[in-house]
Formats: C-alpha cells, sequence, structure tokens
C-alpha cells in the first residue's frame, strides 16, 4: 500500500484530502493537530511517533527529524542498495508528502511578539521534509499548497494513483519556492536585528527577495511584454493586499500607477486626492472634504488627468463617487483604504462606470511601508537603497530678504511634499486659499534641465501660475528656472539649496519680491 505523511500549520481541506487519499488507497501517517483533525473527520491514521518507535520531544521540536520518515522520502526506488538499506532497517517508502510551514511571517507582524516566540516559529523539520521529498520528487509527490488537494486527487483518480511525472516535477518547483521563500523570511527578521548594530553594515552581504503570484497579468507595458504581479506577504494597506471592486482586470502600468497613486495620497494628514498619469501626480490637492479635494486636484490638470488613476486617503463613499461622475473625468482606477458599497453602485452612472477598477485596501498602509528598501534592476545585477523618508524633517531656513507669509508656507510645505513624487527634474506649482486647502496649479516633470520642466510647469499654470509657489526637488543649478516662475506670477519658493549659484538664484529671487525656503534635503526620483 502505498504511503502519504500529513503535517501541516494550515488545516483547511486537510481532513477531505487525506479522506481522498485513503479513497485512492493511501496509509496515512501524520503529528499532533493534524492527526486529530483527519482522526476527528474519521478517517484511519496512524500517529509518526508510533511509526517511528520515537516519541515527540523538545515541545514538537523534534518529532519528524528521523531516519524512518526522510529513509522513506528519500530513498531512490531504482536504486538496490536503496531498497536493500530500507529492508535491513524497517523503512518504509513514503509516497506523498503534505507539510506547510509555521506562520513565521505572520507571527513577526503580531504587536507585542517576543523574540522567544518568534524564533519558537521557525520550522524545522517542515522545510527538511519538503525538501526530501522534492529532490526524490521522481518518486514522491511534494505537496505545499492546499489549492493543489482537488487536482492532486482528480491526477491520483485517473492514473491509478499515480501523479504524472510532469506533474511531479511542477510540485518540486512550488516547493523548493515555497521553503525558499520561508527562509528568506527568517533572514530578513535576522537582518533587521543585525542592522540595529550600530558597528554593523546597514546592507547584508547578501539579500534575498521573495514573492507569491497574485495573478498573471495581460502583459507589461506593451503588448509584447509578458509580466505578472507578486505580493510580498503584506495582507492590508497595500496594492498586493487590496480587494478589486469590479471593472476590468487591472494593467502592469495601473498597478504602477494605482501605487504612485496612493503613496502620494498617504503623505497628508487632511483629506487628499491625488490623480496620476504616468507615475507622475497631473493634479493633487488636500482639503477639508474629499470631494473638495477632488475638485481642487482635478482643476489642477483638467487634460492630463482623463484616463488616469485616483488616490484618496479617506474612505470613498457615495458623495465623493458622486462629484467624480458629475465632473465628466473618465478614470481608469480608483484607490482608497475603504470603499464603500454603495460608491460602487453610483460609480456606474458614468458611461466608464462599469469597467473601472476600484481597490479597496484594506486599511491605510503601515508606517512601515514608508521604511521598506526600493529595489532597482540593472544590467547584471540591482540596486537596492531605503525609501526616501529622510529621518529628520526639511528645515525651514529662509535665504531670501522676505520670509514667506502663513498662506505661502501652507503651499510651500505642501509643494514640497508632492515634489518629492515628481520624476526628477520636477517643478512643482501650488496654491493655498483662505479655507486651508492646497492644491496643484502646475506640474513639470521629468526633463532633462530643470528650466524646461519650469517651462512645462508654467504652461499648465497659465494664470494659475500667479499667485503659487513653486517647489524643486533639486537645486536650482542656475536662476534660469527660477526666473520663469517669478515671471509667471510665483511668490516663494522651497528648494533643498546647495549650489555654486545659490547665491545667483537667491539674488533672482529677491530681485522679484519672492521668499524662499532651503530645506537641506533633496528628493530625486529617477
Amino acid at each position: 500500500m502505498r504511503r502519504a505523511l500529513l503535517s501541516v500549520t494550515d488545516k483547511s481541506g486537510i481532513a477531505e484530502f487525506a479522506e481522498g487519499l485513503a479513497e485512492v488507497g493511501f496509509s496515512l501517517l501524520s503529528t499532533g493537530g493534524t492527526r486529530r483533525v483527519i482522526a476527528e473527520a474519521g478517517v484511519a491514521v496512524q500517529e509518526v511517533a508510533d511509526y517511528t518507535g520515537f516519541p515527540e520531544m523538545m515541545d514538537g521540536r523534534v518529532k519528524t527529524l528521523h531516519p524512518k520518515v526522510h529513509g522513506g522520502l528519500l530513498a531512490r526506488r531504482d536504486e538496490e542498495a536503496h531498497l536493500a538499506a530500507m529492508t535491513e532497517h524497517g523503512i518504509d517508502a513514503i509516497d506523498l508528502l503534505c507539510v506547510n510551514l509555521y506562520r513565521f511571517r505572520e507571527t513577526v507582524r503580531r504587536p507585542g511578539i517576543s523574540r522567544n516566540e518568534i524564533v519558537e516559529n521557525i520550522d524545522i523539520g517542515g522545510p527538511a521534509m519538503i525538501r526530501s521529498a522534492a529532490k526524490n520528487h521522481a518518486s514522491v509527490a511534494v505537496v505545499v499548497d492546499p489549492s493543489d488537494y482537488h487536482e492532486v486527487l482528480r491526477l491520483l483518480r485517473e492514473h491509478d494513483g499515480r501523479l504524472p511525472p510532469e506533474f511531479l516535477r511542477k510540485l518540486a518547483a512550488k516547493a523548493f519556492a515555497h521553503t525558499a521563500a520561508y527562509d528568506a523570511a527568517i533572514a530578513q527578521w535576522f537582518d533587521c536585528e543585525r542592522r540595529a548594530n550600530p558597528s554593523e553594515p546597514f546592507f547584508a552581504a547578501s539579500v534575498t527577495f521573495a514573492g507569491e503570484k497574485i495573478r498573471d497579468l495581460r502583459y507589461g507595458e506593451n503588448p509584447h511584454q509578458q509580466a505578472a504581479f507578486y505580493g510580498a506577504g503584506v495582507e492590508s494597506g497595500c496594492l498586493a493586499g487590496a480587494r478589486q471592486l469590479g471593472g476590468k482586470e487591472l494593467s502592469y502600468n495601473n498597478i504602477l500607477d494605482a501605487d504612485a497613486a496612493m503613496k502620494l495620497a498617504f503623505e497628508f494628514s487632511r483629506p487628499s486626492c491625488v490623480l496620476v498619469k504616468h507615475n507622475n501626480p497631473c493634479g493633487t490637492a488636500i482639503a477639508e472634504s474629499l470631494p473638495r479635494a477632488f475638485e481642487l486636484a482635478l482643476a489642477g490638470d483638467p487634460v492630463s488627468a482623463f484616463g488616469g488613476i485616483l488616490a484618496t486617503n479617506r474612505t470613498f463613499d457615495r458623495a465623493m463617487a458622486e462629484v467624480v461622475v458629475a465632473s465628466g473625468t473618465f478614470l481608469e482606477v480608483i484607490v482608497a483604504p475603504s470603499v464603500q458599497p454603495d460608491a460602487v453602485t453610483a460609480l456606474q452612472q458614468a458611461k466608464w462606470g462599469a469597467n473601472v477598477r476600484v481597490l479597496d485596501l484594506g486599511g491605510e498602509p503601515d508606517t512601515t511601508m514608508k521604511h521598506r528598501f526600493v529595489a532597482r534592476q540593472v544590467s547584471g545585477g540591482f540596486l537596492l537603497q531605503t525609501a526616501d523618508v529622510p529621518p529628520q524633517p526639511p528645515t525651514q531656513q529662509v535665504a531670501t530678504r522676505r520670509a514667506p507669509d502663513e498662506g505661502e508656507q501652507q503651499a510651500l510645505a505642501f509643494a514640497w511634499l508632492v515634489c518629492k513624487h515628481v520624476k526628477s527634474n520636477a517643478i512643482v506649482l501650488a496654491c493655498a486659499d483662505d479655507g486651508g486647502s492646497c492644491f496643484t496649479v502646475g506640474i513639470g516633470a521629468g526633463q532633462m534641465s530643470r528650466v524646461d520642466a519650469a517651462k512645462i510647469a508654467v504652461d499648465k499654470a497659465g494664470e494659475r501660475a500667479k499667485g503659487s509657489v513653486v517647489a524643486s526637488d533639486a537645486f536650482f543649478p542656475f536662476a534660469d528656472g527660477l526666473i520663469t516662475c517669478a515671471e509667471a506670477g510665483a511668490t516663494a519658493a522651497v528648494q533643498p539649496g546647495g549650489s555654486k549659484r545659490d547665491s545667483e538664484v537667491v539674488a533672482a529671487a529677491d530681485k522679484h519680491g519672492m521668499a524662499m525656503w532651503m530645506t537641506g534635503q533633496r528628493h530625486f526620483r529617477h
């Protein structure tokens, strides 16, 4: 009789899987809680300790680390010496292994968890068995994902209790990916501990990234490129964990733009709306309510906003949906920390309402999300950096003869945050009204020269540039960019400073009666 060993942390569907295995002729081995679930379902199952003749010990740390387990998994069925060793030592072949691992990543995220509890959730026996079975995949099926139970049983029934070689290889590949991701999570946790020591280098000598596929995408940036969306184990407050409430399938570009929009929206504590097109904000506003913020953000560049992505930092409700529909602006994606059902219904009144992708993040992003590493692939390797979150707030050093007034200060602080999310070279023109709302009126993004970015921002703003403030993500290398904004009507500026020609830039600001803050921080975004 063929034999299966089942020992799982995620017990969903395990009793039904065990019953199906018994029906196709498997005898069952199991451990602890898994054995109890199977036995309570009325399926015959033997305790691993009874099979090995060796009891569980050390609080369950040692239960499957035994030659009768690993010999049964690793023995080659086509090797006479292996078969002879099994006979000599009373080892039975184990033909199917079903294991999933202790919830290490979930444990780490639990508030108030102790270090000892985290360490105890590092699975040893599980990964060891998975690797043994996966190495011997020519003879042993290894199942790590409950979503595979149905397919495994179907194929066993169709193939007289055995699985096709190509399917065994597929299961083995998934098993090694499973243990690799698990080990990567543990390594990352230890690396965070190590990094807390000031004498240690900030970046480890080696790093490993792991992700689990959420879905295949229709294509990448262009139709001839293949693409898929992977998650890194974060379940809420992020795009990977978002619920899509209707609309067409998300595209690669939708996801990139939605991520850019939500990151900027959550920079603000007040109600905010961000409209993004091609990974750059084309309109951003904060106001006393989301509907008002949307109206102001849309007015920032209504032409570019058409077919764009909208992100908010508050619940997307029916009132907000009605304002969006009334605007007549076509949107591809709407993303918010929560979405009310009647808001989705209200969106159906728009011509594009049935197609808009509405994403409910399931909450606000965890503050630690802002501090995660940022990776960029390059030829033959990748770059790794910390997120653009300075350890200290920017300075507000007044560099000009005139200091900004209260309204200019509000607009400058707002424009500086927006500028951080615009591709370099970046220029942002923004205004504040008497009610305390702040909004962009012109944005110049991704230009090879800063003066060209300034010209684009001014052109976008038109007459609204009068009385605006200007933010520059890096210093003005020459006075020309600042002068372009000043002549259009900007009254104040914020920039990092640090140019050899700072004195010329400040002199130009003074000549035009502008106030200027220097932050001492740069926000390049390539």
